[in-house]
């Protein structure tokens, strides 16, 4: 695998790279990860098996059109290759730490907002499925955000619980309440990194960086309420958004919406605890 990864890097870069060096990195629970170097050019290498490539094209696609942007920061894309039993994704490497100072932060809500107010698409999805994690994430273009969300997010997630025996709701009921609930709200469709928690964002040695994007165009708050997630972002994160892009005062209302389809998502690659986050996500929700 690994000849096979330098000889395809080799001919991508048009010299001869020879992996010298080769250090796992730590972090993902989907793929392997490691940096490689020929003792000058370092790059980062995610691994997974061959049926994996789908994925690291599609992961590929959404780091090109968030560099089009020109807002937030992204790893360059060099190449994405296969061999017999593997499949690989590899970008420049920057070496990061994680971004927990104010002015970092302040930074990357800037830049996230401009990335939020970047484009001037009319209707909400993507122009591919994608996946979020290892589960597939449908795109169909829609022009109605509350029906795009609640059958495309929420639907298709409790469908896939639905399938591993798991029947949290009766899915046309709660997927036609939560289009209800979204249905007074048509926001701007923006460019969404679509994955956005703690875990994908670090500080470079040239400011904030995001990756691991998995984009569609969509409500803005729902990167917002993903920053809220697991850990919330630093207070500055929040206060540099709203200095470019003002949050709406009813976004409190929606994010839990928003953040059920991750949880939902969490169990369906993880399973354990998250069933017991969805259940009272949901029983939040309908409390409302």
């Amino acid at each position: 695998m690994w000849q096979a990864i330098a000889d395809q890097l080799s001919e991508t870069l048009m010299f001869s790279f020879n992996i010298l060096e080769k250090s796992p990195i730590h972090g993902g629970d989907i793929n392997d990860c490691y940096m490689i170097s020929d003792g000058e050019q370092r790059y980062f290498v995610k691994i997974n098996q061959r049926d994996f490539y789908s994925n690291f094209e599609i992961e590929a696609e959404s780091i090109h059109v968030l560099r089009q942007s020109g807002s937030v920061s992204v790893p360059e894309h060099i190449l994405t290759g296969k061999c017999k039993d593997h499949a690989f994704l590899i970008l420049n490497y920057l070496p990061t730490k994680p971004l927990d100072d104010a002015d970092s932060n302040y930074k990357f809500g800037q830049q996230l907002a401009k990335l939020h107010q970047w484009g001037e698409q009319k209707e909400y999805g993507f122009d591919q499925d994608n996946y979020i994690g290892s589960t597939l994430q449908p795109n169909k273009w829609d022009k109605k955000w509350g029906r795009f969300f609640a059958e495309q997010r929420i639907g298709w997630q409790l469908q896939l619980m639905k399938e591993k025996g798991v029947k949290l709701v009766d899915i046309e009921e709660f997927t036609h309440l939560i289009q209800d609930r979204l249905s007074g709200h048509q926001p701007r469709a923006s460019l969404l990194h679509g994955d956005l928690w703690g875990g994908n964002v670090a500080n470079s040695p040239f400011g904030p960086i995001c990756y691991d994007p998995a984009c569609y165009w969509g409500d803005r708050e729902c990167d917002l309420a993903m920053t809220e997630l697991f850990s919330k972002f630093h207070p500055d994160f929040y206060l540099g958004y709203e200095s470019i892009f003002p949050i709406d005062s009813h976004y409190n209302q929606r994010k839990d919406i928003y953040n059920l389809y991750h949880l939902l998502n969490h169990y369906n690659q993880f399973g354990g605890s998250y069933l017991d986050q969805c259940e009272s996500s949901i029983s939040h929700i309908l409390s409302y």
